[in-house]
């Protein structure tokens, strides 16, 4: 195994992690977690390099198709590596995925196992036990008359692995406010997720019972796992990804609950099925049908305690993949029954081809070749009525200083899919047709320049739109990098049309967007960061908004200390400005601020023995422009709010 997975201190991996998906301001938390939870689970059971087939490394989300085709043929050119160092010799794969790389996978001794027996897999297995809790040192206005349970959010997982071949686990979480041992929730937590994993067993590529997430294809009918935007599309991060994995992270949106297997029929040929029976939370209209499906997970208040597990959904599905020579093609089926009829208020324009009804069926065809020089990757899917989906991208390596990708995506206005999950402007794949083209070039092992540009139109009725509409977003980022000190700069422009106020016609919504930062790398273990936001906005007002944030980090013996401070003054929401906030392990933290204030933060991690490892953090936020902070329920009567996080973890 990795020398690094005994690592008594953070995982570094978390930095450089963020500075791949720092640029995806508007990605949706729950994406971002289940990208932290995959990442989390591959550093904890890493795979052998000298070993792993392509379809596994497919599972490692930050890798471009290219950069799996060099592994791949390093590998069989050379017969195995002997140390990790030698990823340093595959030019295509850059500094941050180098390093990445070296967190989640090893290499071994490139030997082809059969099953262990139980008892070497609990000899050789790895337990982990992790705890943690949230303390709010203030209340809100729910926790003092409208929430069900108490203010502390805590959670707890436990996870089992041996090797790359077994893993199982269980994670109860609670959320702040919602009830324990009362209400719908007499077993205990308000959330369990049970999962079960055996990969590389004879033909059976892998074998999932419990909670898991499917991608199948580009994600127009099965992509439950996670999809970044559009630096991600850039970075390779948007490639065709056919994947069971299982569910360990406490996200309640997008998970399957049943079992999954995949066959190897023959060596080009695989086969997937699975079947899931999943509560759901729905707000129901006065007739019992379900106006809309509920993810957030919360289950505080009594109309949200009504909403929990009142709908049923029974899913099924299967995909049939071939690849062979670089080229590869592959099927994809799946139904959905609810057992409450879904129906949106569809007399509201922009909501009239929302999905409805209580069967749902999709099917669709990708398609891809892979070339040293070039991939073609591709999907196309109908729905039940016959509506499109379609999604291509193009991407071209001339060397291995440039890359160029070009994506085209087409979704009708009428096509619906409950599970579908892929690259899109909107929130949503449908009524979108667009165009994507980026560059990534290295001039320098040094320099690092990209850029893309993006262009949709939508044809039918939007939320805050009453017709048809466009929208643009351009971004230009520049990295220069000698001697430890990093130096980032970005500028992003976006262009949306909203109605005016009175309705009468459409008109831009302009936002500007520019982070400059400077990171230094010190000796002794010492490292930060310095890091400018600006953002201005335009629509019925114009907004500024600024932040100025640092980060300083010391890591020692058995230990590590970080800190953060960002002031921030924003003079409305659209002006809001975003900032990585350290946190304990499985938890990947993007804050979003607005208004004048400051937040600062202090957290410290300690292995006091090999096994254990403790975190504690103090969070503390200062507006300088209210007396109350939030809405709702979620009203604190006071202009600041601090909160003490604490984590305990045990690994044997």
């Amino acid at each position: 195994m990795p020398a690094q997975s005994g690592k008594p201190t953070a995982a570094p991996w978390e930095e450089l992690l963020y500075g791949l998906v720092s640029d995806e301001e508007d990605t949706d938390e729950d994406l971002l977690d289940e990208w932290y939870d995959v990442m989390s689970g591959l550093a904890d059971h890493p795979l052998d390099i000298n070993t792993a087939t392509r379809e596994e490394l497919e599972l490692i989300p930050f890798l471009n198709d290219r950069q799996i085709e060099d592994i791949c043929e390093y590998i069989y050119r050379y017969d195995s590596m002997k140390t990790t160092g030698e990823l340093a010799l595959i030019e295509s794969l850059d500094r941050p995925r180098r390093q990445l790389l070296e967190y989640i996978v090893y290499a071994g001794d490139n030997r082809k196992e059969t099953l262990p027996s139980v008892g070497n897999m609990m000899k050789y297995g790895r337990h982990t036990l992790t705890a943690t809790a949230k303390i709010p040192m203030y209340k809100r206005k729910g926790d003092i008359n409208g929430y069900l349970g108490y203010p502390y959010k805590h959670w707890l997982r436990y996870d089992f692995g041996y090797r790359d071949r077994v893993r199982l686990g269980i994670v109860a979480s609670q959320d702040a406010g919602e009830p324990m041992f009362a209400d719908k929730n007499p077993a205990g937590y308000d959330y369990y997720s049970l999962y079960m994993q055996l990969r590389k067993t004879g033909r059976i590529e892998s074998l999932t019972l419990g909670r898991y997430r499917v991608a199948f294809g580009m994600g127009l009918v099965a992509g439950t796992s996670f999809n970044l935007g559009k630096t991600a599309v850039l970075n390779g991060l948007g490639r065709p990804v056919n994947a069971i994995r299982v569910h360990s992270s406490r996200s309640e949106a997008g998970y399957m609950q049943g079992a999954a297997i995949t066959l190897r029929m023959t060596k080009r040929l695989t086969a997937s099925v699975f079947a899931s029976y999943r509560p759901l939370d729905a707000t129901l209209n006065r007739d019992g049908t379900a106006a809309t499906i509920v993810y957030n997970g919360y289950h505080r208040t009594i109309g949200e305690m009504e909403k929990k597990n009142n709908t049923r959904a029974t899913t099924a599905g299967a995909n049939v993949r071939y690849a062979a020579n670089g080229f590869h093609a592959g099927a994809t089926l799946v139904y959905t029954h609810l057992n409450r009829r879904l129906s949106p208020d569809t007399e509201v324009l922009y909501r009239r081809h929302y999905a409805k009804g209580s069967d749902f069926v999709n099917w669709s065809t990708d398609y891809g070749y892979i070339h040293h020089l070039f991939t073609l990757q591709g999907e196309t899917a109908v729905d039940r009525h016959g509506a499109l989906a379609t999604i291509n991208t193009a991407s071209v390596y001339p060397n291995d200083r440039l890359r160029m990708t070009l994506l085209h995506r087409f979704y009708s206005h009428k096509y619906t899919s409950l599970h579908a999950n892929s690259f899109c402007d909107g929130n949503k794949v449908q009524n979108e047709h667009g165009i994507y083209a980026g560059i990534g070039w290295h001039p320098s092992p040094q320099i690092e320049l990209s850029a893309y540009t993006d262009l949709a139109y939508f044809a039918w009725p939007k939320y805050l739109v009453s017709g048809k509409s466009y929208s643009s977003d351009n971004m230009l980022t520049a990295t220069l990098s000698q001697g430890g000190w990093t130096l980032t700069g970005r500028y992003r422009l976006r262009l949306r049309q909203r109605d005016n106020e009175d309705k009468s016609a459409l008109k831009n919504r302009t936002e500007h967007r520019l982070r400059l930062s400077i990171a230094r790398s010190l000796e002794y273990g010492w490292g930060c960061k310095t890091q400018l936001d600006l953002a201005q906005t335009y629509f019925k007002r114009r907004d500024r908004g600024l932040m100025v944030t640092q980060y300083a980090n010391r890591t020692f013996g058995h230990g590590q200390i970080s800190m953060n401070v960002s002031y921030f003054n924003t003079t409305g929401y659209d002006s809001r400005l975003y900032a990585y906030d350290p946190g304990m392990l499985y938890t990947f933290s993007s804050q979003a601020y607005q208004g004048h204030g400051i937040h600062y933060a202090l957290m410290a991690r300690i292995a006091p023995w090999h096994s254990i490892r403790l975190s504690a953090k103090v969070a503390v936020t200062d507006y300088f422009d209210r007396p109350t902070i939030g809405s709702s329920y979620q009203t604190v009567y006071r202009s600041s709010t601090t909160d003490v996080e604490i984590q305990a973890r045990i690994k044997l």
